[in-house]
């Protein structure tokens, strides 16, 4: 009896067969651009599915990311720039590579440790290329939602003693009532006629020069 092929290559087959002169017209229009977009609705999906607590949603979701990540490779493929194998491949390095308490000798005591490691060596590998993060602050996708963006940055400054909870003028407040306010603060921009999405990102902008002009005075003393 046959034996029956891995799935992945199966799905690798497809999608080379959607792309070529006789397959889906509307596959063979795709490029990298025209899919960004839909990455970020198939994340957004899956984490629906996930906070549905529905497993065969939640396969199916993971199914459509997947097909996101072999489009592109097949795209990227087509124009010689790269292939699935070295995509996984590459993936595969990096997590054995980035975990040398797993994989190595290295020993860590905790999670904070953990992480500690993971930026050190991920600042290792970017050295000296054109990728490099000069600042502890790099590394912060500019896509990401305005609040998750804003989060993002204070977890990185905070890290790196750039910000500290005193930084903020905010008073402690119950976890409902910073709720209310968020959203309470929303109606009253709309009601302004402003965006809350584009003032909150021009409020990070604003502030992360702040927090690189606070981390090149201290990078004397503090180098990273």
């Amino acid at each position: 009896m046959k034996k029956k092929q891995p799935a992945i290559n199966d799905l690798l087959k497809v999608m080379a067969k959607l792309r070529s002169p006789q397959g889906c017209p509307w596959d063979r229009e795709q490029n990298h651009m025209t899919l960004r977009r839909h990455a970020v609705e198939e994340v957004y999906e899956l984490i629906d599915a996930i906070e549905a607590r529905d497993d065969i949603e939640m396969a199916e979701e993971l199914g459509d990311l997947l097909l996101q990540v072999v489009f592109h490779c097949q795209l990227a493929n087509e124009r010689g720039a790269f292939n699935f194998e070295q995509v996984t491949r590459h993936l595969v390095d990096k997590l054995v590579r980035r975990h040398p308490h797993v994989f190595g000798t290295t020993k860590v005591k905790d999670v904070d440790e953990v992480w500690a490691n993971w930026e050190k060596i991920k600042r290792a590998e970017k050295h000296g290329t054109r990728h490099a993060r000069h600042s502890v602050l790099d590394g912060i996708p500019k896509h990401l939602p305005a609040l998750l963006r804003a989060e993002k940055l204070l977890k990185k400054a905070r890290k790196a003693k750039l910000a500290d909870e005193s930084s903020t003028t905010m008073r402690r407040k119950s976890r409902k009532a910073v709720a209310v306010e968020l959203f309470d603060l929303v109606g009253f921009a709309q009601k302004q006629g402003w965006c809350a999405e584009e003032l909150l990102v021009g409020e990070i902008k604003q502030r992360e020069r702040q927090l690189r002009r606070v981390e090149q005075l201290n990078l004397p003393k503090n180098k990273h």
